[in-house]
């Protein structure tokens, strides 16, 4: 009998993200293997609706689009701060700092210094990438008897 994933089920998978070029953001097929709820979360939705209809054993490449992986690159996204807000007299390109946003916080990318702003990028590092995602299901459970394990 064929299991395939559906919502509530509970993937152990290997998996890799991959930009277009191959280069491997990130990769379970190297060490222990991913684990999850389909629906819990732990992935974004656009990632968990390709896993949809798969069984164990199989492999397989997906391509995501950027409004279904990390969004899109948004130029609003970008704030110029005063140089003085940072507690930090040696920024650099390319730094990363932590702002507080009222919900927890936010991490932001220098990308431009000059004498009295910092330009500082919000976007997600992969906003705007199509991600390659590679999966190899290796065992699907009924979420509720994984749970009660």
């Amino acid at each position: 009998m064929r299991v395939e994933i559906i919502h509530g089920i509970r993937v152990t998978m290997h998996f890799s993200l991959m930009l277009e070029d191959q280069t491997i953001i990130d990769s379970t097929f190297d060490k222990e293997p991913a684990n999850f709820c389909v629906g819990d979360g732990n992935l974004l939705p656009g990632f968990e609706k390709v896993l949809i209809g798969l069984a164990i054993g199989e492999e397989e490449i997906f391509e995501i689009e950027p409004q279904e992986a990390f969004g899109q690159y948004n130029d609003q996204n970008i704030q110029r701060l005063e140089r003085a807000s940072f507690d930090d007299d040696n920024l650099e390109v390319g730094s990363v700092y932590s702002f507080e946003n009222g919900g927890g916080e936010l991490p932001g990318v220098i990308i431009k210094i000059d004498d009295k702003f910092a330009s500082v990028d919000f976007n997600h590092p992969l906003a705007g990438k199509l991600i390659l995602f590679k999966v190899k299901i290796l065992n699907i459970e009924n979420g509720d008897a994984a749970d009660a394990n």
